[in-house]
């Protein structure tokens, strides 16, 4: 995940975030302005199903809301349901940027394939290693003081109660890469279109039907990881 904020002639300030990851490829670019979001934009290079990219109408919501330093925050702000998670979790991101002002950030994350449900997930931030969390399944067994947490109860309120904003956001995204990688050895190609799971945008019941699967868009990254949103580099920096 990448992130780079710079200042536009006109005063506003550009941020444009990019994820890619084996299942996802997606870039938001955010304009602020007097603390507040002015422009909302994304893309989506690949996507698992093909309403995917339709779920950039649902993020205009946030176009006028006040900046937050709390990435985790602008979820509380929309229906998370009703947007593309990942698009979500970009726009809050690239909010939290635009609070600290220009620069960039940078995360890097692995979570190896699991083994009897165990792997260990690791976080770099800015290449510092950050957070290491060994795994079962969706639980971390340790080491403290996140050991006995889920990834899916608990783990965001904790974080967000007791670290700081930095270290929080640092948190949430290596639970959501963690959660994520769980898709890691399913054979996702067999499925027609979306399940209904009513977690996000094509997953509701009205859109999973027609939410067809992308065939292919699964890639693996496991000995190539410097090609990770490489093909973000000149698009990050401004380049169209």
């Amino acid at each position: 995940m990448r992130l780079q904020a710079a200042l536009q002639p006109d005063g506003s300030l550009r941020v444009r975030a990019a994820l890619e990851d084996d299942f996802h490829h997606f870039r938001v670019e955010l304009l602020a302005l007097d603390g507040h979001i002015k422009v909302i934009r994304t893309q989506a290079p690949r996507h698992p199903y093909s309403l995917c990219p339709t779920a950039a109408q649902q993020i205009q919501q946030l176009v006028g809301a006040a900046l937050l330093s709390q990435a985790h925050a602008m979820t509380k702000l929309v229906d998370p349901r009703e947007q593309c998670t990942h698009v979500l979790d970009l726009a809050g991101l690239a909010a939290a940027q635009a609070v600290r002002g220009p620069g960039e950030r940078r995360y890097d994350i692995t979570v190896p394939l699991r083994v009897e449900g165990r792997t260990r997930a690791a976080l770099s931030r800015d290449g510092t290693p950050l957070l290491t969390w060994d795994l079962q399944h969706l639980d971390i067994t340790g080491p403290a003081p996140f050991g006995g947490m889920s990834l899916r109860v608990g783990l965001a309120s904790w974080a967000l109660a007791h670290l700081s904003a930095d270290d929080a956001e640092a948190v949430l995204v290596l639970r959501r890469a963690a959660a994520i990688s769980l898709g890691k050895g399913v054979p996702l190609d067999q499925q027609m279109h979306a399940h209904v799971t009513e977690r996000c945008y094509v997953q509701q019941a009205a859109r999973a039907p027609q939410a067809l699967r992308q065939v292919g868009s699964t890639w693996d990254f496991t000995a190539r990881a410097e090609a990770l949103c490489a093909d973000d580099a000149a698009w990050l920096m401004g380049k169209d």
